[in-house]
């Protein structure tokens, strides 16, 4: 679980995140949504302890990140996993060498151990002969999955994950959503999930966050908002007709 209290971050003049309190709870899949420029970039950053705010409270493990000594950051950061817009893929790296890649910095565990871990979670990720291939050799939903595994190779307890769905299909979409919603369940992780993908939102938006302009529009589960008479929410949601026909139904079914 991840408690924010009162969170304030600014650029100079410019107040990007106006007080924002909520609760990412552990074993769900937490959605932050809203416009760009809402401020879901700067917060997904100060949750990971990538930009320090100038007021309020980011708690893990019952004690504030603004509280913590070098050595209490660094053990949270063993346990965030971290799956990036565009994969963040190392080129250079075969898929076996970019998954082992956070066992080699964190962790002093034997070659053996190691190549015994990975080759677990490309299985958990279906992909049992991918080692000796290169990122460039691989498709954007293969690219995504190892970015996945690499994510949860150290059995984090934080998965955070900037755009997942971001440039592939929507039948590979849906594929990123399941097997993050499932990671998440089987490893009781506390994962954050930032997203403009309204398919994300409605399949498994057991928590989402409505970001406008900095401050914390709204909260709930992917049943609630279709019953939410916030209007800054609907006009986001439900912008395409698509969207509105299916909250039309839902809306006559309760």
């Amino acid at each position: 679980m991840i408690t924010v209290e009162n969170l304030h971050k600014s650029f100079g003049s410019e107040h990007i995140l106006k007080g924002i309190s909520t609760v990412f709870d552990q074993g769900k899949t937490n959605l932050i949504i809203g416009q760009s420029g809402s401020g879901k970039t700067v917060f997904l950053k100060c949750l990971l302890g990538l930009f320090e705010a100038e007021e309020g409270r980011i708690i893990y493990r019952d004690k504030a990140i603004q509280d913590m000594n070098d050595d209490e950051k660094r053990n949270l950061r063993e346990d965030m996993g971290m799956v990036f817009q565009g994969g963040a893929l190392f080129d250079s790296m075969t898929v076996e060498e970019n998954v082992m890649f956070p066992l080699r910095m964190f962790t002093r565990k034997p070659k053996d151990e190691m190549l015994d871990r990975v080759n677990e979670v490309l299985n958990r990720v279906n992909l049992e002969n991918a080692n000796s291939k290169f990122p460039s050799e691989i498709s954007g939903g293969m690219q995504k999955r190892v970015s996945i595994a690499r994510a949860i190779v150290n059995n984090p307890k934080y998965l955070f994950c900037d755009e997942p769905n971001s440039g592939l299909d929507p039948r590979t979409a849906i594929l990123i959503d399941n097997l993050i919603q499932e990671i998440t369940k089987e490893y009781n992780i506390t994962t954050v999930i930032n997203s403009h993908d309204m398919n994300s939102v409605m399949e498994i938006g057991e928590k989402i966050i409505f970001l406008q302009n900095g401050n914390l529009a709204w909260q709930g589960t992917n049943k609630e908002i279709f019953k939410t008479d916030n209007k800054d929410v609907t006009d986001f949601v439900y912008s395409s007709n698509l969207f509105k026909q299916i909250r039309e139904i839902q809306l006559k079914k309760s």
